[in-house]
């Protein structure tokens, strides 16, 4: 498997207007009517998704492997996040970005995320069984 060559500093953001169906109520991470940790987490990961998707070649994929989150402030129904991820490190197979979500001008939370590079095709069949 080739790796594709990744710069720290390739970026992608991606929005979400909070609805309903991404309270913590709905998705039965909390009580409370504003945006849940796991959405939020949603979000973050589909950034650096975003980040490589233009250079990642067929049959490589990445999944992720670990994430630090701090969620610093509640996200009402209706109003729309911006995640911001940046490449920060890259070390062999492993991505390393930073992830700063905003509800307009107040930062929401700070996110980590490691992702690995690996062949999407034996991954499957790894996790199938096959």
């Amino acid at each position: 498997m080739e790796l594709p060559e990744f710069a720290p500093g390739l970026n992608a953001r991606v929005e979400l207007l909070v609805t309903d169906a991404d309270t913590a109520q709905s998705i039965g991470s909390g009580d409370v009517p504003v945006l849940a940790t796991p959405r939020l987490l949603a979000l973050a990961e589909a950034a650096t998704v975003a980040a490589t998707a233009r250079q990642i070649p067929g049959g490589i994929t990445t999944v992720g492997t670990r994430v630090e989150l701090e969620h610093r402030a509640p996200t009402p129904v209706g109003r729309r996040v911006i995640a911001h991820a940046t490449l920060a490190k890259v070390d062999g197979r492993k991505l390393f970005f930073d992830i700063e979500v905003h509800d307009g001008d107040e930062l929401a939370a700070t996110v980590r995320v490691e992702r690995t590079l690996l062949d999407r095709q034996r991954f499957i069949a790894r996790a199938l069984g096959d």
